[in-house]
């Protein structure tokens, strides 16, 4: 129970204020009456996949992709998903992403944190991603949104 409690703290600190160490989300965490440790802080960062955006300050931020805060993605990471990825394409309900040469995997995973709409699964090669998902539509809809992301 007080993991999920302070978890949930945790969510609610990083979409109410812009958090940039993980000192200053300790010292949040203590000022809601959270007893704490630096190691369950990055267990607890890593469990619910919080990354480091760029705010609109300017600033880096922790934030968790997708759901319903939808965070803007680091550029970072989208200059490197342009980079590697070739194509995508629709086949049925699923979606194709080809890469460069030994990108696969780092591609899927960042399509992953993503969180597409019902993305029930996603799979890798060396230089090809594969997405799955219950619906053609929904699957059209998945390229188009990584397609946007491309340009």
């Amino acid at each position: 129970m007080a993991r999920s409690s302070r978890q949930s703290k945790i969510l609610e600190l990083i979409s109410t204020k812009e958090i940039e160490t993980q000192e200053e989300l300790a010292r949040e965490l203590k000022n809601a009456n959270f007893e704490i440790t630096q190691a369950t802080i990055s267990r607890d960062i890593k469990e619910l996949g919080l990354t480091k955006i760029l705010s609109s300050s300017g600033k880096y931020k922790y934030a968790i992709l997708g759901g319903d805060q939808q965070q803007v993605v680091s550029n970072k990471y989208i200059n490197i998903f342009r980079e590697c990825v070739i194509s995508v394409k629709p086949a049925l309900n699923l979606a194709v992403v080809r890469t460069i040469k030994g990108m696969g995997s780092g591609v899927c995973s960042f399509i992953d944190k993503l969180n597409l709409n019902e993305l029930m699964g996603a799979t890798y090669g060396d230089d090809t991603v594969m997405l799955i998902f219950p619906t053609t539509t929904l699957a059209t809809e998945a390229v188009t949104t990584l397609t946007q992301m491309m340009s």
